[in-house]
């Protein structure tokens, strides 16, 4: 539930603001009371990053969001450009990122880290290996990251999602196709696609002051598809 207030006088972080669940979560943390700060690089370079830093200074919160189109080729048929281009847009700014914030929150004895990954590396999808792997590269990280940066008192989880409502992945108009119907649908146990405030409570609570016991993990949120057999 939403707490007007909760995150007065505390900086967010948000990268990718357009891409993925950026503004949702956004949205949520403004609601309440954060100071909000968004940034639209795809921070491909540690230039890039060094300079976000010297702009925006110290945070208390830090949204890993990075996104980027699934290419669907079966092995063997792979072409080395695509999942080049994956780790390129997820995986690497995304360490890079975690990385350069991450030992200013150290050295204040706190802080948070939220993740927006995805779960389809906790299961697999056929077709989608480049994909996959680097969504499993980024949550690798965050559970032995997110170990390392616990004694500091600074908690990294990731919200390993699926079938939740967003521009790049499940936009409405592909919600409402029929090839959305009859070929995705059936496999979601929950039986719908979620909105996207629901990943923006998970996050608010991942960055409040009440998660303190909660570290490494990468939560499955998915309606149930990551451990369905379906």
């Amino acid at each position: 539930m939403s707490e007007p207030g909760r995150y007065t006088n505390k900086r967010v972080l948000i990268t990718c603001i357009d891409r993925y669940m950026g503004k949702p979560i956004a949205e949520g943390f403004e609601r309440e009371g954060a100071e909000v700060i968004t940034d639209n690089d795809l921070l491909q370079t540690q230039e890039a990053v060094d300079a976000l830093k010297q702009k925006v200074g110290d945070i208390d919160i830090l949204v890993a969001n990075f996104a980027d189109d699934p290419r669907p080729n079966p092995v063997g048929k792979l072409d080395s450009a695509d999942w080049e281009s994956q780790f390129e847009l997820m995986v690497y700014p995304f360490m890079r990122t975690i990385n350069t914030f991450a030992p200013a929150m150290q050295a204040q004895g706190h802080g948070k880290i939220v993740a927006m990954t995805s779960a389809s590396s906790l299961r697999g999808i056929p077709g989608f290996s480049s994909y996959c792997s680097a969504r499993g590269a980024q949550n690798a990280f965050v559970r032995a990251a997110g170990l390392e940066l616990a004694a500091s008192n600074v908690q990294l989880n990731a919200i390993a999602q699926n079938y939740v409502k967003n521009e790049r992945y499940f936009p409405d108009e592909f919600i409402n196709s029929d090839v959305f119907k009859e070929k995705v649908l059936p496999h979601i146990p929950t039986g719908k696609v979620a909105d996207p405030e629901e990943t923006a409570e998970l996050a608010l609570y991942l960055a409040s002051d009440k998660c303190t016991h909660m570290v490494g993990q990468v939560l499955p949120w998915a309606g149930g598809w990551v451990t369905t057999t379906g």
